[in-house]
C-alpha cells in the first residue's frame, strides 16, 4: 500500500518562508532554465520570419533593437542567462563534492556575481536607445 504524504491546505501561501537556499536555488535554476528555452523558441520563430532576405533580417533586427523595452527584456535574458550558469556551476562542483558544506554561502554569491554583472552590463544595453 502507498504511503501518504500531508502537504498541507493548498491556501497554506505562507510555508514559502520555510524554504531554505537550496530550495530556493532549485526554483531559480529550473525557473530559469524554462525562460531560456522559452527564449529560444522565441528567437528561432523571429528569425524564421525574417529570413525571406537579407535586407529583411536586418529591418527585423535593427527594430526590434529601437525599441526600449526590447533592450530591457535583454538585460533580463543576461541576467537568467548568468544566474543559470553560475548556479550550473555551483551544482557541478557540489556534485564533485567541492563546497558541498558552503552551499547556501556559494547560492547567495552565485546571486550577488549575477546582480552584479548585470548592474555592469545595463549602460551597454541600453546606451543606444536613451
Amino acid at each position: 500500500m502507498s504511503q501518504s504524504y500531508n502537504r498541507g491546505l493548498i491556501e497554506d501561501f505562507g510555508r514559502w518562508r520555510e524554504f531554505t537556499a537550496g530550495m530556493w536555488a532549485w526554483i531559480f535554476h529550473k525557473f530559469t532554465g524554462w525562460v531560456l528555452v522559452g527564449y529560444l523558441f522565441t528567437h528561432i520563430a523571429v528569425l524564421s520570419t525574417a529570413l525571406t532576405g537579407e535586407a529583411a533580417y536586418t529591418t527585423t533586427i535593427q527594430a526590434l533593437e529601437s525599441l526600449l523595452v526590447v533592450r530591457i527584456l535583454e538585460v533580463g535574458l543576461l541576467a537568467v542567462a548568468v544566474f543559470h550558469i553560475l548556479n550550473g556551476l555551483r551544482l557541478l562542483l557540489v556534485d564533485l563534492g567541492v563546497g558541498l558544506e558552503a552551499q547556501d554561502k556559494s547560492f547567495y554569491a552565485s546571486l550577488v556575481l549575477t546582480g552584479a554583472i548585470v548592474v555592469a552590463s545595463v549602460p551597454t544595453f541600453v546606451a543606444e536607445v536613451l
